[in-house]
Parts: C-alpha cells; structure tokens; sequence
C-alpha cells in the first residue's frame, strides 16, 4: 500500500535532496569544531547580508532559538507578552519561564496577530514592584494560525515597541513562509525586530534554524548563553552546510512559496465541500477548517492531521515544501467523500 501524505505538520517532511547533498559533501576531512569552521563563517556571514543584521548564530531547534533569542533581550525582572496561541506560550513545555525565569503575559489573539492596542494592554502594572515588568513583546510570523503580519502592521508594533521602551523578538520559525506570501525580502521583515529566529528546519532542512540579531552589541552574549542552553553543537559544519543549501539559488523561498501554494490549492478544494469552512485566511502553508467531528473520525482513518481545537471542531492541515498537487487533490477528494458520511 502507498503511503499516504500527512498533512499534520510541515515537520513530517523529510529533508530536501540539495540539503541531503549538502550535508554529505560537508562529510570529508575534518574541520574545527563549535562553529570555527570556515563553511559555517561564510554561511553566517551570507545570513548577516540577508537579514542586513549585525549578527548571525545558527541553533539546533526552534524551542532553543526562541529562548535564546529571548535571553538577549530580557532583565531577570521582566516578562514577555505574547499572543496566547503563541508557541512559546503553548508548545515549548514551559521553557521560557523554566529556563529564563520570566514570566509570559499573554494576550487574546484570534487570528494569532497581536496589536499595538493589545499589547498596551499588558503595560498597566508598570513601575508596581509586585509585578514582573513588561519588557519584550515576541510575535510570530508566520502565525500559529497561518496568518501573516503586514509589513504595515508591523511597523505599527515597532514603532509602539520603541515608544513604550520594549524590545521586539520575532520567532520565525516559518519566516520564509511570511516572505513568500509577502513577497519581500528577508531584511524588510527583520528591520522591525531587534531579534529574530529563522527557520530552516520546516522548510527543508533535517535540524537547523538561525538566530538573527538586528541590534549592535546585543549578540556580544550569545556565545556564552548558546554553549549555557545547549544549543552549541560541536560539528558545526553540518548545520552550516543545511542553510547553505538553503540560501544558495534561493532554495529557501522556492520551498516555502510550494508550501503555500499547496496549502491555497487544499483550501480552495476543501472550501467548496458542504459542511466544511475554512477558518483562517490561508497566507502561508497552514489550513484550518471547520468540519463536523463524524467527518473528522472518518478522515483520520486514513490521513493524518491534528485537531486544533475539538470545542470548536476545528482542524490543521499542513503543507511542506515536498507535498505535490496529486497529494492535495486525492486529499480533496477524501474529504469530499467523508464529508457525505
């Protein structure tokens, strides 16, 4: 029986063959470990051009970016606010307050975007020293939703960031996904953040994302804090060599405008099937629709996908930079199928 392909998380995918290549052709002889190596300094100087950043680190996952990049911006009496579907919030086990010792004030978000309004919000405890003080806004973008931030809107955050004495951390983990949709540079979606993370993992990769930092001296720390969290890994080269593949020819845009593609395709066939809706605008590679829990069952028996939320029946499908339009449209049909159940 051929295996079917899951749409339960970009994730799930394999690695892509010029990434496979990559890490083989990083295999001979050796070379000086921690990231003293001379492929991982031209693929980090080649992300600091990108970004037009002061410096580039590359990680082992995105939980490990994530806190990271927030331990650059944090004094230990602070806290971050954040949508509550963040995933930082929702899917890092706690790391953030385990780790950092920082407290999350989380704000509602319902297409995973949060506002300047909203984040204001969370400032009323300001300057009462029985309450962690606001000190980084962290925003994702994509969204946990699939949803993509403007360049407009977030200006606005900025601009309201700065205003108000709070630092901007962008978790990028789909980033590339934000800047196919988008269509704009990876620079002209960092120029907001004073740090950010960009994955390479969901869009290709077997293991790597990147930690970018936009503000000057800020990455003056990161040598220490990466090798204190565990996110340096001795044989560097073989992350290096994975965003090489990536940044070469645009490998990584390529990837990510597929993924969308294939998520537009899934929801523009899901959407005319009675008795499913799609919940979120789909701007990157992420689906969510709203489908009766009997359909739900039905699918599952032969696809896998995650429910998102069982209250509201809602579900994700998600696409990769390797899903096909055959996988898409024989999925279709299965949910043409079970929806009649």
């Amino acid at each position: 029986m051929t295996q079917r392909k899951s749409f339960g998380s970009d994730n799930h995918a394999g690695t892509h063959p010029a990434v496979l290549s990559a890490i083989t052709g990083a295999n001979t002889g050796d070379a000086v470990a921690y990231g003293a190596d001379e492929r991982t300094e031209q693929v980090t100087a080649t992300l600091r051009d990108a970004f037009g950043a002061a410096d580039a680190f590359l990680t082992l996952n995105g939980s490990g970016a994530n806190v990271l990049g927030l331990s650059l911006l944090l004094r230990r009496h602070e806290a971050v606010i954040c949508a509550e579907s963040a995933h930082i919030n929702t899917d890092e086990c706690g790391s953030a307050e385990r780790l950092l010792g920082t407290k999350l004030l989380t704000v509602p978000a319902p297409d995973g975007k949060i506002t300047p309004e909203l984040i204001a919000e969370r400032l009323a405890g300001r300057g009462n020293d029985h309450i962690a003080q606001p000190g980084v806004v962290a925003i994702t973008q994509s969204t946990e939703f699939g949803t993509c931030y403007t360049l407009a809107e977030l200006s606005k955050i900025a601009d309201f960031c700065r205003a108000s004495d709070l630092r901007l951390y962008l978790d990028g983990a789909r980033l590339a996904n934000a800047a196919a949709y988008l269509d704009c540079s990876l620079a002209e979606l960092a120029e907001y953040a004073d740090v950010l993370s960009f994955g390479g993992t969901k869009n290709g990769a077997m293991g790597v994302e990147a930690l970018i930092v936009m503000r000057p001296g800020l990455g003056e720390d990161v040598p220490y804090l990466r090798k204190q969290q565990t996110q340096l890994a001795s044989k560097m080269r073989f992350l290096a060599a994975q965003f090489d593949a990536l940044l070469h020819d645009g490998l990584w845009r390529a990837n990510a405008s597929h993924a969308n593609a294939m998520a537009r395709r899934l929801a523009e066939g899901a959407a005319g099937v009675d008795g499913v809706g799609i919940a979120y605008p789909v701007q990157a590679n992420a689906v969510f629709a709203r489908l009766h829990p009997r359909h739900i069952a039905a699918l599952q028996r032969d696809w896998f996908f995650h429910v998102w939320d069982e209250a509201e029946s809602v579900v994700r499908w998600m696409a990769a930079f390797d899903t096909m339009e055959s996988d898409v449209d024989d999925f279709v049909l299965a949910i043409r199928s079970t929806a009649g159940v």
